[in-house]
């Protein structure tokens, strides 16, 4: 029995990887909520920015999510074939040299109101409990 329990433990925390270009909001959101979730998550760049996005700070935050490890990171800084999923957040990634599991095709809340934040934090957090 105790194998089954494994088997199932570990179909449900997933190893996952979100990128973006900037990997400011969008993935980095992503990070947050997927570890809040149990998984374990982390998120890179292709052209990482030089912080997270103060209101993508704000609605992780708001929720009751911890912030305190997001960072930007390269995605060339990251072991990307130790995870069990890579998941585009939508920003026309090229990333030849590794795998896309899924493109979520999320437009970027970057400059825009703080609703536009909430409502992609709410759809990214939907598709990452149906994975």
């Amino acid at each position: 029995m105790p194998l089954v329990h494994m088997s199932l433990l570990h179909r449900l925390t997933m190893r996952l990887l979100f990128v973006c270009v900037g990997n400011s909001c969008r993935s980095q959101m992503a990070e947050g909520i997927a570890r809040s979730l149990g998984h374990d998550a982390a998120s890179a760049g292709t052209h990482p920015a030089s912080e997270v996005s103060p209101n993508a700070i704000k609605v992780l935050q708001s929720r009751g999510l911890s912030t305190e490890d997001l960072h930007p990171k390269l995605i060339d800084d990251i072991d990307w074939q130790s995870y069990d999923m890579i998941v585009s957040m939508g920003c026309g990634v090229n990333c030849p040299m590794i795998r896309i599991d899924q493109d979520w095709g999320l437009d970027d809340p970057v400059g825009q109101p703080m609703e536009v934040f909430e409502t992609c934090a709410d759809i990214i957090e939907e598709r990452i409990k149906s994975l």
